[in-house]
This record gives structure tokens, sequence and C-alpha cells, in this order.
């Protein structure tokens, strides 16, 4: 798809956003790592709350987030993610959820997350000017948006959830919930680790016996795993039209200098948020 992922930036902010989802009146926004105000990776944007930085400078650079792309920094809503498969249904009791404190993702009995489940790593929503913020470093950001309904679904796909098969049950909660047709449906796969980077053992390849066709051998018992085409597979198995399946294509290790890389930084690191959200009607015409 040409021009699939494109950077941009306003005072000082820079984000990538897939103009495909835009033209179709939906909001994407992939977070750089410049300019920001991180402790934990001075000089940086990190908008995690869960990795050891400041909370006040996390939640400060939420706000400028959200002030740049024109959203209210109050309506972001995530979740506690955990690497599985899991993928909660956002209602309006649920917006905000995690917006600026990690308490509000979890409640206190551990089991309810405003309504829904704690331990999810996709959201949908069928709600208008809400954004749905998740949080990566080489983890594969899947983004889905419906032009007939204005359903999105955001998912947060490392391997373990793409063993899983999380793209292709994110595919399914929009049928399920918001009689969305997979046809209908445009997709994404945000900045991430590439296969020209993310190697991986037999351990990884034994939980992905479906896609072998996607780990190409680089040593005996070591694989580069091409996470971006699992997720493009499994999307198309979900009925997605593979003209409409947007791909970034840009490698977080290779590019650590604009994205956070767990796998460069050795763990010690940041994390980009990616926003997906169908803004109001009247602010889309502005």
């Amino acid at each position: 798809m040409k021009d699939s992922f494109v950077l941009q930036q306003r005072d000082g902010l820079w984000w990538g956003a897939f103009p495909s989802f835009a033209e179709a009146g939906f909001l994407t926004a992939c977070s750089c790592r410049l300019h920001g105000d991180s402790t934990l990776v001075p000089g940086t944007l990190n908008l995690a709350l869960h990795v050891g930085d400041d909370p006040d400078k996390v939640r400060a650079g939420r706000v400028r987030f959200a002030r740049a792309l024109g959203v209210d920094p109050a309506r972001f809503t995530t979740c506690a993610q955990v690497h599985g498969d899991r993928v909660a249904v956002v209602t309006e009791a649920a917006v905000g959820s995690g917006a600026f404190a990690l308490s509000d993702t979890v409640a206190p009995d551990g089991r309810h997350w405003r309504g829904t489940v704690a331990g999810t790593d996709a959201l949908v929503t069928c709600l208008s000017d809400v954004p749905l913020l998740l949080f990566y470093a080489d983890c594969t950001p899947v983004l889905l948006a419906d032009p007939v309904t204005g359903a999105i679904g955001l998912a947060h796909a490392g391997w373990r959830g793409t063993a899983a098969e999380i793209a292709k049950k994110t595919v399914t909660a929009l049928t399920e919930h918001f009689g969305v047709r997979p046809r209908d449906l445009l997709a994404a796969i945000g900045p991430s680790i590439g296969p020209c980077c993310y190697e991986v053992d037999n351990t990884v390849k034994q939980q992905m016996q479906a896609y072998t066709d996607f780990f190409h051998p680089t040593a005996p018992g070591r694989y580069h795993l091409d996470l971006w085409g699992v997720n493009k597979a499994q999307l198309q198995a979900a009925g997605v039209l593979p003209e409409r399946i947007a791909t970034a294509g840009i490698c977080t290790e290779t590019h650590h200098e604009l994205f956070y890389s767990y796998r460069y930084e050795q763990g010690k690191t940041g994390r980009m948020g990616v926003c997906l959200c169908r803004p109001l009607l009247q602010k889309r015409e502005k």
C-alpha cells in the first residue's frame, strides 16, 4: 500500500500515522521517542507508567501527546497488558481507564477493569471520541477500523500474543460485538521489531507450528521471525482483504533512534504509545 505510514509532528512532538485510516476518518498515531522528559531514558518521550519512570513526567508526556493529536487526555483508555490474547470491549463506563494511573486499570480484587477484565492486550469499541492507547517497545501494534460501523480495535502482539492469534481474535471480537464484516476493515501493522532483527529459538518456533514459513534459520536452533508476516496472515485468515492491510515496515531495533527497542536497549527502555480513535464527526469536519 503506497505511502502506508508517514511521520509527522506538531509542536516538536513526532509520531507516525496511517493515511488510509485518516482518509476514512480515523486517527492513528504511533509516538516516536524524540524530545521527551523521561527520567528512565533521558531526553525521550516514554508514555508508559509501568516501566519505572517518573509518573508525573509520564502523565505530562501523555497530555502533550494528546494535545498534539487533538484528543482529550482524560479519555485515553488503556489496560494492563500481559502479553496474552484477551480482548476487552470498551464501554462508556470504561472510558478513561488508565489515562493517568495504573491503578485505574485493575480494581482492588484484581479481576475487574472498569467492568471488564484485567490482563488484557486488545481493546475494541464502537464509541466515538475514545482514544484507545496501548504501549510497545518491539512488540507489534495491530490497528483495525471499520468505515461502515465506526468500530475500532487495537491489539498488542508480542510473540506470545501472536502465537495465541490475538490479531485474529480482535477481528472476531469486532464481528461478534459490533456486526463488523471483516472485508470492510482497514488494518495496519505498526513499527515493531522486524524480520531483519528478531532472532528467536526453538521454544518460540514450537509454539507457532502453524506459522513455520515465517521462521528463517540463522544458526542451529535459531531463527529470524517475521511477526509482521504472521500477523498479516492472521488478519487475512480472519477475512481482512490483503489490499486493506497497511504495514509501516519500520523495524524498531534498526531505528532505535526513533522508536524504543526493548532488545536493543536490553530491557531498560520506555514505551511508545499507539493511539487509535474515531473522532466526533464535527471534529473530523473542521
